[in-house]
């Protein structure tokens, strides 16, 4: 067997064994039980100063919960390359539809099944594999290496990376090159980089008219009718036409509520739920301007009203090619001999957090075909693999003159 190969079945074994470590674990968002612990545990013996950082109240449960951050750093030089990722997953559904259960983490057919495999717990792994090797074979490297770990991505993000970034902000302490180990390959290992992601603003629409008999509309205002029409300007609408990264700026309705469950009558209020994904060719005030141009113009008129309250979820970034992104694409060309494509595609993640500071920021991780699926699952082969990407990096970015 060539060292190559001895190689890679090491990392693989590594990962896999701290892979089930962590699924073993049903730390439903935002419950991270203990698979932080572990995780401090091993990176205090490499090296790292190791802090956990509790944000929310503790006797609160839902959104406002208590949520356990941990931040982990080795050395105190720049640059800093910071991993990051988050120990919480979804839930898992009916358990009963599950070919195996989801948090008894099972191989078979070449796969390791269970919740959080894909998503994200595999990445997790796999980059305390990689710091940990990284740092035995190069323990006077130059910068740093740190952890941002949280259990309150899949949630309302509230109390997780966007505290730890306050604090961090807060003591003076950068990042200067992110790489977020969420599952962005697509069809292989490694094919896909996300080097931005799009901004996302919700938005919940309140149409209020009068209630009153089917049979008398003269009456009443009916708000589905006063709806209608923008709603179909808003969905027809060009935002923008995207640019070289980052395709044009959607416009989905995901929800619509209406009625009182009788068929002779008119009901007072319509909801409808929509959301932007946008590029950064538009603004978020740009968006809400525009959307309130073509409201006003259907209800100038009208016996009903409006009114839209907005959510902003994130900010769209982008990390252009450059030394974060050459050093990852160079890391998967070795492992895999995989020429890596760029890619703002998909959902918000924890980036959009991070990239504001001025790091650079990147996702790369497994294959993310079943994520918050049932039957979740990765690819055993993979998880080598994704170590030995990951600390192809480490060597790529801390070696040498910087």
């Amino acid at each position: 067997m060539s060292d190559a190969n001895k190689q890679t079945l090491t990392h693989q074994q590594q990962t896999l064994d701290l892979s089930i470590a962590l699924l073993e674990r049903p730390s439903v968002t935002p419950d991270d039980d203990g698979c932080q612990d572990i995780l401090s545990s091993r990176l205090k013996q490499a090296g790292f100063d190791c802090e956990f950082m509790y944000f929310g109240d503790r006797k609160q449960s839902g959104e406002h919960a208590e949520v356990k951050n941990l931040w982990a750093r080795r050395g105190t030089a720049d640059p800093v390359i910071c991993f990051a990722g988050h120990t919480d997953v979804v839930p898992t559904g009916d358990e009963n539809n599950w070919t195996y259960p989801p948090f008894t983490p099972t191989i078979a057919d070449g796969y390791l099944w269970a919740r959080g495999a894909a998503d994200m717990k595999t990445g997790i792994a796999a980059f305390t594999i990689a710091a940990e090797r990284f740092v035995a074979n190069h323990p006077e490297h130059n910068g740093s290496i740190a952890f941002l770990i949280t259990s309150d991505e899949e949630g309302p993000s509230i109390n997780g990376t966007v505290k730890v970034i306050e604090a961090l902000k807060a003591r003076q302490e950068k990042i200067t090159y992110c790489l977020v180990g969420e599952p962005s390959s697509t069809d292989t290992l490694g094919d896909i980089i996300k080097n931005g992601r799009r901004g996302s603003l919700g938005a919940v629409l309140t149409v209020t008219g009068k209630q009153g008999h089917v049979a008398y509309p003269h009456l009443a205002s009916n708000p589905i009718h006063a709806a209608m029409s923008a709603l179909a300007d808003l969905t027809n609408a060009t935002w923008d036409n995207g640019n070289d990264y980052f395709p044009a700026t959607s416009l989905q309705i995901s929800n619509i509520n209406s009625g009182t469950g009788a068929t002779n009558v008119i009901p007072e209020t319509l909801d409808a739920v929509f959301n932007f994904r946008f590029s950064t060719e538009t603004t978020e005030e740009e968006l809400k301007e525009k959307t309130h141009a073509i409201f006003d113009k259907h209800f100038e008129n009208s016996k009903a009203s409006y009114d839209i309250h907005w959510k902003l979820s994130g900010q769209p970034f982008l990390t252009p090619e450059g030394k974060l992104v050459s050093a990852c694409q160079q890391a998967i060309k070795a492992v895999t001999d995989v020429d890596a494509t760029l890619s703002t595609s998909g959902g918000t993640s924890d980036g959009r957090f991070i990239a504001p500071t001025g790091a650079q920021v990147v996702e790369l991780g497994v294959r993310n075909a079943t994520i918050h699926q049932v039957d979740e699952k990765v690819e055993v082969d993979d998880l080598g693999k994704l170590a030995q990407i990951y600390e192809g990096i480490l060597e790529n970015l801390l070696l040498g003159d910087d």
